[in-house]
């Protein structure tokens, strides 16, 4: 099975423009996230992006890019319309973020065992909570599984609730998931959920990922303890020097 990986990245950011182009320790952010991908198993990797800018940077370090229609909704239209640009035919897509210039190929490789296995239609990843901030915080987003690690539900409140338990014992007593914004689907899943319109489950949540369980579609989902970094506003940036000082380090 071919798998590619897709970066999506827009200039465009609202909160940070030109957010791919950050400098992070002498390499541009999306140049990060790019090499990254690369260490992985993946057989190719593709930045989708919609202005040249972007696009030029990634030549300039030997990446390939496609250019995209740059009023997409989200990430998988960004990734299906990247899909059916290329020249190669791929059985699968791993939709990368292109604003976690530390993500651990080791990820990556998880989402491609899972998606290369026939059964599999779309997966992602979840991490053991062990933090009280995040339980409860709506912006992280909490998954509940079945026993053969398909996702049930996806929620920004904690899941499940502990009934006749405090809320500061739940962590103790129970087991929660959040849930890593990372997907992997097969290719011809992708162009069907490209079509899809967005569900009530979705709009209630805010999460594109509801809209695929409300329509039959299964989520596998695998566990990893490895710790996503994504730059969301500029001050993130001196977060990620120390991190891309303390990997260069390592790497030594």
């Amino acid at each position: 099975m071919k798998v590619v990986g897709i970066i999506p990245s827009r200039y465009a950011s609202t909160r940070f423009p030109g957010k791919p182009l950050a400098m992070i320790k002498g390499k541009t952010m999306i140049r990060r996230v790019v090499e990254q991908a690369w260490k992985s198993k993946l057989d190719a990797v593709v930045v989708a992006t919609d202005d040249m800018r972007i696009a030029d940077e990634v030549l300039s370090f030997g990446g390939q890019y496609v250019l995209t229609n740059p009023n997409h909704q989200s990430g998988t239209d960004r990734c299906c319309e990247a899909l059916d640009m290329l020249d190669e035919q791929f059985d699968a897509v791993v939709n990368i973020q292109g604003d976690e210039p530390f993500i651990d190929p080791r990820q990556i490789n998880l989402l491609v065992d899972l998606i290369s296995q026939k059964e599999t239609q779309l997966a992602s990843l979840a991490k053991r909570i062990d933090e009280e901030d995040d339980l409860f915080s709506p912006n992280a987003v909490k998954v509940v599984m079945d026993h053969e690690g398909k996702a049930l539900y996806f929620s920004r409140s904690p899941i499940p609730f502990m009934r006749n338990l405090a809320q500061n014992q739940w962590l103790e007593k129970g087991a929660f998931y959040q849930h890593i914004g990372i997907y992997a689907y097969k290719a011809a899943v992708l162009r069907q959920i490209a079509k899809m319109q967005p569900s009530k489950l979705e709009l209630a949540e805010s999460l594109e990922q509801l809209r695929w369980l409300e329509n039959g579609l299964s989520i596998r989902m695998a566990v990893t303890d490895a710790i996503n970094v994504s730059i969301d506003i500029p001050s993130d940036l001196l977060k990620a020097e120390h991190l891309a000082k303390t990997q260069t380090l390592k790497e030594k």
